[in-house]
């Protein structure tokens, strides 16, 4: 993991801030970001500072040298699937490493967007729905915004490529600039099928 925080350390140098970041885990950090802004006109910069292997416990340091530089506008946390054992044997645990990162993220910009982003249970796995029940009530507790990807749901992004393209065609174009709901850019970097993000 330190090999991976050095390379955001020096990735950040060339990033600009006040822009969108995915804060994730697992296979978070194979999301084409700059394909997926470019596809869907997004205006505002994105980065990408997910880990393969982060757990919550860890999440508040690495944020303070990979994330704080870059004085996010808006962070998309996505952090959890390396945590359910930890989970399970104590939530209270899980729930209080939770807080303390978004409250870490709140000291270093009051005005920062949050969005907890839900564990993806498409088996219906009962340790998940807790947990995600969990990241609801943590979200809604700190007046964060939640977004559910837990079920699925039949999303077709070439629907919405042809949607932006037409507002582009009929002159708009600075409207995309303004801040998109969370849920629509949540489910553009979260929810492509699998093969597009290998």
């Amino acid at each position: 993991m330190e090999k991976q925080v050095n390379r955001y350390i020096k990735l950040n140098e060339l990033a600009e801030t006040n822009g969108i970041v995915v804060f994730g885990s697992g296979e978070d950090v194979n999301i084409p970001i700059g394909e997926i802004r470019q596809a869907f006109s997004i205006e505002p910069k994105m980065y990408n500072r997910s880990f393969k292997n982060l757990s919550i416990t860890d999440a508040e340091s690495i944020y303070e040298k990979c994330i704080a530089p870059l004085c996010p506008e808006t962070v998309l946390i996505h952090i959890g699937e390396d945590d359910l054992s930890m989970f399970k044997k104590n939530s209270a645990e899980f729930d209080t490493a939770y807080r303390s990162l978004i409250t870490y993220i709140k000291s270093q910009n009051k005005h920062c967007r949050i969005a907890v982003v839900s564990m993806k249970g498409h088996d219906d796995h009962p340790l998940i729905s807790e947990m995600n029940k969990h990241l609801k009530h943590i979200a809604d507790s700190e007046r964060c915004e939640y977004i559910d990807i837990a079920s699925r749901k039949v999303w077709n992004p070439k629907s919405t490529m042809d949607a932006a393209s037409f507002v582009y065609s009929i002159g708009f174009v600075r409207p995309l600039k303004c801040k998109r709901p969370l849920y629509d850019l949540v489910r553009m970097l979260f929810c492509l099928e699998p093969s597009l993000t290998a």
